[in-house]
């Protein structure tokens, strides 16, 4: 993707000093970031995400954050963080900024055994390290900064969701709220290479069940109806809606069915991942899997699903955060390139109200839920300060 860096500023942010300051406090930086990693945070166990959110919440109340916890039963709770100025204190009419992030994982408690928290090989190692722990030590930072060098004149939210990893089925409703507040929402995500992120595909996922009828194979074979064969077609029959050039594709990941080689399959599954680029492409996608029927009409499908996640679509507002970003990434010597990426986050939610999303500001790193997940720190001070700017420009 190309941008028109030609944009000047319209207020000179001081990066050389911002990055200065970042450099004093990366070692505090760490310890926040290893304290989060070392509270491991699997989104299916409320208890351990709440002891990882108290973590942050107490880190945002020694910063004069406003906390708020938004309690959840079947989940972890939700934080919600403002710092600065009251938006609607007396002559601060200006939206607030949004700092958009997770603290759960895809790591189960017990991970840290055999991926141990560590530094090595200039490189901060651990489960939930790039996805997205530093990230939100960052942002911390970031505000910490902003508010020492009297910068931070708007008011700036940090909203950290406990269920980002599954889909936020309940966070969804949050983030929608607060981002509606907001004129700009910078997204925590880890970077895509070294880029910041401005378009990401939507998701949706779907559960096919078809029901056929059982018989002896080889006494009865003709009365029974084939779900397994029927699964093939269904099979074929989604995967030819793939569209590469459109940025759609629909994938069967998992299939199955059957109980005996010599019984003709009664029951057969398929879950299907589909990716949009645009948000048309999903109304278009769920008519047709409403519509799909069985060949074999002894065979009846059950079929459940949606589009989770709308596309982030590169709008006009983020293209010209990603100008600003791109300037004040230039007075630090660093050439800031965009990029778009076929996975989602919750960015897409905030970017599909129409409120420009900047995503993939977090750490630089590699192995996002894989065993080798780390962050690189030569980037860690750069990229913070680079965050702090784009805060201090919004305010």
């Amino acid at each position: 993707m190309n941008s028109n860096p030609s944009e000047t500023l319209d207020t000179a942010v001081p990066m050389r000093a911002l990055l200065a300051g970042a450099r004093r406090k990366e070692s505090a930086l760490l310890e926040l970031a290893r304290k989060l990693v070392l509270a491991e945070s699997p989104s299916d166990d409320k208890a351990a995400v709440d002891a990882c959110v108290g973590i942050a919440a107490e880190a945002g109340r020694g910063l004069g954050g406003r906390i708020k916890l938004h309690r959840q039963r079947g989940y972890g709770d939700v934080l919600e963080a403002r710092f600065g100025p009251r938006t609607r204190s007396k002559g601060q009419n200006q939206k607030p900024t949004l700092l958009l992030g997770h603290l759960d994982t895809v790591w189960p408690v017990g991970t840290l055994r055999h991926m141990p928290c560590r530094i090595a090989d200039g490189r901060l190692w651990g489960p939930g390290t790039l996805d997205m722990k530093v990230g939100v030590a960052m942002a911390l930072t970031a505000v910490e900064m902003l508010a020492e060098a009297d910068l931070l004149t708007r008011e700036t939210i940090l909203l950290l969701n406990s269920d980002e990893e599954i889909g936020s089925p309940i966070s969804r409703p949050i983030t929608e709220s607060i981002a509606r507040e907001c004129s700009a929402v910078f997204v925590l995500e880890p970077a895509q290479g070294l880029a910041y992120k401005t378009a990401r595909k939507g998701t949706g996922n779907w559960r096919i069940d078809i029901r056929g009828v059982a018989a002896h194979a080889g006494v009865d074979f003709e009365k029974g109806a084939s779900a397994l064969r029927e699964l093939a077609r269904v099979i074929e029959a989604v995967s030819d809606w793939t569209e590469l050039k459109r940025g759609l594709t629909v994938s069967v990941g998992i299939a199955g069915g059957g109980s005996k080689t010599n019984v003709i399959p009664a029951e057969a599954l398929a879950e299907v991942d589909v990716r949009i680029a645009k948000k048309g492409d999903g109304l278009r996608i769920e008519r047709r899997f409403r519509a799909l029927k069985a060949v074999d009409k002894r065979c009846a499908l059950t079929i459940d699903g949606g589009i989770n996640r709308p596309p982030m679509e590169r709008t006009r507002g983020t293209a010209k955060l990603f100008a600003q970003a791109r300037l004040l990434a230039g007075e630090l010597g660093i050439d800031l390139q965009e990029a778009s990426t076929g996975g989602a986050s919750d960015g897409n939610f905030t970017s599909a109200l129409g409120i420009p999303t900047l995503d993939g500001m977090g750490a630089v790193g590699e192995g996002a839920h894989a065993s080798h997940e780390s962050i690189l720190l030569e980037h860690l001070a750069p990229r913070t300060t680079l965050l702090a700017g784009m805060l201090a420009q919004s305010s």
